[in-house]
């Protein structure tokens, strides 16, 4: 694999970033190619094949390309972070074409049987190691998504009562009445907030989609 630059520093990174949105070409240049690291990071977390390396980076850095054009600064969310994900979803976005490809090929020669003595093809290997791969990234992809967007939209309040309501962050999971009464609020205004920030969170996911 490549060796590439090393990532900005905090400061470095956001003098970049502001450069970049006052439409410096250069700096935008430079954001992309100081966080090809990162890209690189992604692609062997998933286990690519060598030979296909190559050509995972270059789809996961049109991920990167579109989290730098549409970062937003004033959001407080370091560019990595939300990068990742933009990387990500460009490399479901493959392993849910190649899933679907995978059952228009003929790969219909039989390589065994199983118990019954039912005969197994190669593509019924395929279809299935394939298929748990997508849904893994799927969920993987919409927990780190979930994360950002609570940061993102949600008020401190907002963000501790779908922690302990739903149990994330290894919480313990607790009902409305519990958190009333560990916040000292009604059960009714717990579920009014409850409400509001899920609301809140589908229309982040809407549009993300």
């Amino acid at each position: 694999m490549k060796t590439f630059p090393e990532p900005f520093s905090t400061k470095e990174e956001r003098k970049y970033l502001l450069a970049c949105k006052n439409g410096d070409a250069q700096a935008r240049n430079l954001l992309i190619q100081h966080n090809l690291r990162l890209v690189a990071h992604i692609v062997k977390k998933y286990h690519v094949p060598v030979a296909d390396v190559e050509d995972f980076i270059s789809i996961g850095t049109v991920g990167l390309i579109k989290a730098i054009d549409s970062f937003q600064l004033e959001k407080g969310i370091r560019l990595a972070t939300y990068a990742s994900c933009c990387i990500e979803n460009e490399l479901l976005m493959v392993f849910r074409g190649e899933k679907k490809c995978c059952k228009t090929v003929s790969l219909s020669e039989p390589i065994g049987a199983d118990q019954d003595g039912n005969e197994i093809c190669l593509q019924d290997i395929l279809e299935g190691n394939q298929e748990d791969l997508a849904n893994k990234l799927d969920q993987e992809n919409n927990i780190k998504q979930l994360a950002i967007f609570m940061k993102k939209v949600l008020s401190q309040r907002e963000q501790e009562i779908l922690i302990l309501r739903y149990g994330l962050e290894n919480k313990t999971e607790m009902t409305q009445r519990e958190i009333a009464k560990k916040m000292h609020i009604s059960r009714s205004y717990v579920s009014r907030i409850e409400k509001k920030a899920i609301e809140k969170l589908k229309n982040c996911f809407d549009q993300y989609n």
